[in-house]
C-alpha cells in the first residue's frame, strides 16, 4: 500500500534527502522543509522504497501538497 506524504504547513523545501528508488526505515528523514527560519524535518512513517518525489529545492508548498510517495 503506497503513503503518501504530505505537507503539514506552508514552508519553502530546503534539502531533499531521499531520491526515487532509494529504500527508507520508518523515521527516516526524507526532505528537510525551512519555515520561520526552523527547519523542519519531515519523516517515513513507514518502511518502504520511494516511488515519487514530488517537490524540488527551493519549492514554497502549501499545507496538503504531496512531498513524496513511498510504498
Amino acid at each position: 500500500m503506497a503513503e503518501d506524504v504530505r505537507a503539514e504547513m506552508v514552508s519553502t523545501v530546503f534539502q531533499i534527502v531521499v531520491a526515487e528508488g532509494d529504500q527508507v526505515s520508518e523515521g527516516d528523514t526524507l526532505v528537510v522543509l525551512e519555515s520561520m527560519k526552523m527547519e523542519i524535518p519531515v519523516l517515513a512513517e513507514s518502511a518502504g522504497t520511494v516511488t515519487s518525489v514530488g517537490v524540488t529545492v527551493g519549492d514554497v508548498i502549501q499545507s496538503g501538497d504531496l512531498i513524496a510517495v513511498i510504498s
